[in-house]
């Protein structure tokens, strides 16, 4: 049995050295494992002179590796991350009061020409468009048997902190995939015109026709602007498709020697969220607003938060050496006074720009949208 033991944590270690993990992670792993051995060889960290024997039965055994799974491998599970920062325009907020921001949607009048003594003409300014929007408080509440916390030596507690935090990361990342993929949002992009929405699948051949049709963007006035294609958002399904998009030196779609020359010139990005039925799978094209000025989607936060809060509420009970004698505080961990829970809390506050007509699109100059049908 100790060889399987020591089987189970060459392959855990393993696993999370392929998934980047640091050494104190894999040292975490080891600790476990000897906590494991040392509990099914009676042995404790203070014991003297015991010599490490097999105690168990195979019946024993069955029922340890699955009180073991519970315990450690299901806590250490990481759920796939959005990593939606990219193209995601990050603003700030002073309170939970709408704010106001404006869009120019073209650039000034062009010169002319003015002959001897002429005077030049005056110019106009187009008017801005108007976008609001506001944050919003997100929150849930988890509360603990005392005497759960109490009997559980594995620090559960500490595990499911770990837990809230990663629940709280994965809320806010199926609120942006909402922005993308909603009714609405979808509507507007596609009522755009063949220069924002297609119906095809992604190919090289389609992200070159993005690109193509991000490089006929005009404003207000009808003069061409820098829209680029940078981000690809795409299902996650369709990993392996744009893995062979990038590395491929020939279109790979086509039967020819066509060079593929799109294959570095765009950033990848999973959304683990977006539904969709192989093989239609949908995906994005957006610009980078940090390189153009053309913000596609925007996340406000409240100012002083920027990430989520684990709040704990302050034990009601305290200490007594007499019937007289003043009271002191205790541990939270004792929970309230009546049952002994113990109550927790996440906190977060984020919000977006939301229209009735535009969904979540704060300018649509920087997307384009696929569907990923059969074109």
């Amino acid at each position: 049995m100790r060889k399987i033991l020591s089987m189970l944590q060459e392959i855990r270690q393993l696993q999370v050295k392929a998934k980047g993990g640091m050494e104190a992670q894999l040292a975490e792993v080891a600790d476990k494992y000897r906590y494991f051995d040392e509990q099914l060889s009676g042995i404790t960290p203070t014991s003297t002179g015991t010599a490490i024997e097999e105690v168990m039965t195979s019946a024993d055994f069955t029922y340890a590796i699955q009180e073991f799974i519970q315990r450690l491998m299901i806590p250490a599970y990481q759920a796939k991350r959005f990593d939606f920062e990219q193209f995601m325009k990050p603003d700030l907020t002073p309170n939970f009061l709408p704010v106001t921001r404006y869009q120019r949607r073209a650039g000034l009048d062009d010169l002319e020409y003015v002959g001897e003594k002429g005077e030049a003409r005056p110019g106009s300014v187009p008017d801005a468009t108007k976008r609001q929007y506001k944050v919003e408080v997100w929150e849930k509440q988890f509360d603990f048997s005392m005497r759960a916390l109490v009997n559980d030596d594995l620090g559960y507690f500490s595990d499911f902190a770990t837990a809230m935090g990663q629940a709280a990361r994965a809320s806010l990342e199926k609120y942006v995939s909402r922005m993308l993929w909603n009714a609405t949002s979808l509507a507007f992009i596609v009522g755009g015109g063949a220069l924002y929405f297609q119906n095809g699948r992604l190919t090289s051949s389609r992200i070159a026709e993005a690109r193509m049709a991000f490089n006929q963007r005009i404003d207000a006035r009808g003069n061409p602007i820098a829209a680029t294609l940078k981000y690809l958002v795409h299902h996650a399904g369709l990993v392996d498709t744009v893995r062979m998009i990038r590395q491929s030196t020939l279109i790979p779609e086509l039967a020819t020697n066509a060079a593929n020359v799109i294959a570095g010139d765009f950033v990848p990005v999973e959304d683990p969220y977006v539904a969709g039925i192989a093989p239609n799978l949908p995906w994005y094209a957006l610009v980078d607003w940090r390189a153009t000025g053309i913000v596609p989607f925007v996340l406000a936060r409240r100012q002083g938060i920027p990430a989520p809060l684990l709040l704990r509420r302050k034990s009601d009970v305290e200490t007594m050496t007499s019937l007289t004698a003043a009271g002191g505080g205790v541990s939270p961990l004792m929970g309230d006074f009546a049952t002994g829970n113990v109550v927790v809390k996440i906190h977060d506050e984020w919000g977006t720009y939301i229209s009735a007509n535009d969904g979540n699109v704060f300018d649509i100059q920087g997307v384009y949208y696929s569907a990923g049908t059969a074109a």
